[in-house]
């Protein structure tokens, strides 16, 4: 029996093992429509509120999953929605494959209803692999070259079947000129580097006295080889925020995260280091490596478009991290003088005291840096974190501690306001035996992380783990870009653009049938915490937080890090406006445009 296009694109899906699409419906697709009814609903079809968020939930799922995510929109407006979450997708280098209706062929030109341009439009994001299916004698090849290309380059790609071509009758490319046939399945790969260039990079590490290694989100598969080398080399190991997840933070060498909402510890790394490995990691920011004149370097990552980027790298090893690293490791020899580690073991160690300290700290009403530093000890060890963009992100970033088997990400290149909440979703259904927390500022939330409550109400009770646990920060501040404000120009705040309104957000969780707390007093942040972990349903807890306690910059003193929270919020009013004076200082350097101040050791 014939069966129609859209009926085909869901059976290949399904032979890709694709098991959920997250999408938006609308008439260019009522095809497609068609056909998952037909299917039973097989791939799963998860209806967002938005297609943006679709977007962000298969980026979340694909980053959680390890499997390609995948999205679906209607024509023209649908379409337009998808980009922001496929670029997001395109800057973190994770698979996203985007179908997306078109208006049908005989309308194609001719200005009609939400007809767009879309080979155009997706041109950039999709720029690996975009296509239109205007026979059906395209398919399998365009729909698996797509997902194929998506897995091996860890990108973007996008197919554009117009509305009519959807109800077509499906016919295989024949065995006949200028048809394309296709099959199924990417195997692993593991690209190494040459012999001699492994053996280089190790005469370069064994040469070097203090080493310092920067491992992102492409070290996630050689946690074990990076353990070893990290060991040998006697090195103190920096991460990128995407690779939060890469290396438990309870080892005593790990530094936790690099950049402006890194560590101290971190920035004090590469300050001093004198050789650098960097593994699996694009981090754009050179303004917080090495010295140019400072340190040798050398850098592995698999794709050989990022390597010998941010840095002047002596070695560059185009592979696989874990692969890499098992040539490297016989080659190393273990570093007998052991005083950099010692010293890299205790800024750590410091650096977690300092960090439960500020935490301490009285706020108006609830210091956040509290309700996150509360949250790290009771995260249960599967969990998996996401943090949107914004302060949440510092306090993610500082203040929680990957251990066991956690997952944590964030929008990392892109940098962009609203997947905290769709992210948590993707991780979901990603792994629905995971508990998922989502950090977010009340700017998000307002943005679009309330409607998707909407969809954790509706598809909670299919999750074996019931728990996704949205903590809003609620300090009725755009809160990152005051700070930026009060570092670039000194403008203490300009209210039209960055006052919020005070939402009760638990109250709206309440009436999806979901649990709502609001906290309001430091008191209740540790219950609060307890009872949504505990809950048999997702929860949103309304943190009352104090705008005013600042993000301080990774290169401040010990002294100032310690110390300009209690000034600020505690009415020392000559203290608090010398170390105003401070942060904005040292925001200044750190942000674009800005300039790192030369610093010795102060300890």
């Amino acid at each position: 029996m014939a069966i129609k296009v859209s009926d085909f694109i869901l059976r290949r899906l399904r032979e890709w093992d694709v098991d959920h699409v997250f999408g938006y419906p609308g008439d260019g697709i009522n095809g497609l429509l068609a056909a998952w009814a037909r299917a039973e609903d097989r791939p799963s079809f998860i209806q967002a509120r938005h297609e943006e968020m679709a977007a962000f939930e298969a980026v979340g799922y694909a980053k959680f999953s390890g499997k390609v995510g995948v999205c679906v929109a209607t024509s023209g407006p649908g379409a337009i929605h998808l980009l922001n979450g496929l670029y997001d997708a395109k800057l973190d280098h994770v698979p996203v494959v985007a179908i997306v209706g078109q208006t049908d062929r005989s309308a194609m030109g001719g200005s009609y209803q939400q007809e767009v341009d879309l080979l155009s439009l997706f041109k950039d994001v999709a720029a690996d692999f975009c296509e239109m299916v205007t026979v059906p004698e395209q398919l399998p090849n365009v729909l698996d070259r797509a997902i194929r290309t998506a897995y091996s380059r860890r990108t973007v790609t996008a197919v554009i079947v117009p509305g009519d071509v959807q109800q077509l009758d499906h016919r295989a490319p024949s065995h006949a000129f200028k048809m394309v046939p296709s099959s199924l399945g990417v195997s692993d790969y593991a690209p190494l580097p040459a012999p001699a260039d492994v053996e280089r990079a190790a005469q370069l590490l064994n040469e070097g006295e203090k080493v310092a290694i920067l491992a992102g989100q492409g070290a996630r598969g050689a946690r074990a080889q990076l353990e070893a080398v990290a060991e040998t080399l006697g090195a103190g190991v920096a991460k990128a925020l995407l690779g939060k997840d890469v290396l438990p933070d309870d080892l005593p060498y790990v530094t936790g995260a690099i950049g402006l909402l890194g560590t101290r510890p971190s920035y004090e790394l590469m300050r001093d280091c004198d050789t650098l490995l960097v593994i699996g990691s694009s981090f754009p920011y050179s303004q917080f490596l090495p010295e140019f004149d400072q340190a040798r370097a050398v850098q592995i990552d698999i794709d050989p478009f990022m390597v010998g980027l941010r840095y002047p790298f002596e070695v560059n090893l185009v592979g696989d991290a874990a692969v890499t690293l098992d040539r490297l490791l016989p080659l190393l020899r273990r570093k007998k003088n052991r005083k950099w580690r010692e010293q890299v073991e205790a800024n750590v160690a410091r650096w977690w005291q300092v960090m439960e300290r500020r935490a301490t700290v009285e706020a108006d009403p609830v210091n956040p840096e509290y309700v996150v530093h509360t949250l790290d000890a009771q995260l249960p060890e599967d969990a998996v974190v996401t943090a949107d963009s914004g302060s949440a992100a510092n306090w993610y970033a500082r203040h929680l501690r990957m251990r066991g088997t956690m997952r944590g990400s964030l929008s990392g290149t892109l940098a962009t306001m609203g997947p905290g909440v769709p992210y948590a979703i993707g991780a979901k259904f990603a792994d629905p035996g995971r508990p998922a927390i989502a950090l977010v500022g009340d700017g998000a939330m307002q943005m679009n992380g309330m409607a998707e409550l909407v969809t954790v109400a509706k598809y909670w009770r299919r999750w074996g783990d019931p728990r996704l646990v949205v903590a809003v920060l609620n300090n009725q501040d755009l809160n990152q870009v005051t700070w930026e404000m009060r570092a670039m120009s000194g403008s203490p705040q300009f209210e039209p653009s960055q006052h919020l309104p005070d939402v009760r957000y638990a109250d709206f969780a309440t009436s999806l049938g979901l649990l709502g707390l609001r906290v309001e007093k430091p008191e209740q942040v540790t219950d609060a915490w307890r009872r949504a972990l505990a809950a048999d349903r997702p929860a949103v807890l309304d943190f009352r937080t104090d705008p005013d306690v600042p993000p301080i910059p990774p290169h401040s003193s010990w002294d100032e890090i310690e110390s300009t929270a209690a000034a600020l919020l505690k009415g020392d009013s000559n203290r608090a406006g010398v170390l105003k004076q401070g942060v904005k200082a040292k925001l200044q350097e750190m942000l674009p445009g800005g300039r790192r101040r030369e610093e010795r050791p102060d300890h």
